[in-house]
């Protein structure tokens, strides 16, 4: 189990995030051609060590953060938040 510490909720466990992409990766332009969302979609880089990745806190504050993870240890360095926190009522 990994433990993120959500700028918003504090220190919770792995299973409260979705994972959502590596950080800083475009997206294919609307118009793509197919072999350029096959490429994105399934031949992605898979990296060894300290990555950048987007998650979302799905079962808490519902926020984006974006984690700085080693991909060989789990070991997580930084969280930082992507939007503005506006609470849950």
């Amino acid at each position: 189990m990994m433990l993120i510490t959500c700028p918003f909720c504090g220190p919770r466990a792995d299973t409260e995030y979705v994972y959502g992409a590596a950080a800083g990766q475009g997206y294919p332009a609307p118009d793509a051609q197919q072999h350029e969302l096959t490429e994105y979609l399934f031949l992605r880089d898979n990296p060894k060590g300290w990555h950048r990745e987007l998650w979302v806190h799905r079962h808490g504050c519902g926020q984006w953060v974006e984690v700085e993870r080693n991909t060989l240890t789990h070991e997580i360095r930084q969280v930082q938040a992507l939007l503005q926190h506006e609470g849950k009522e």
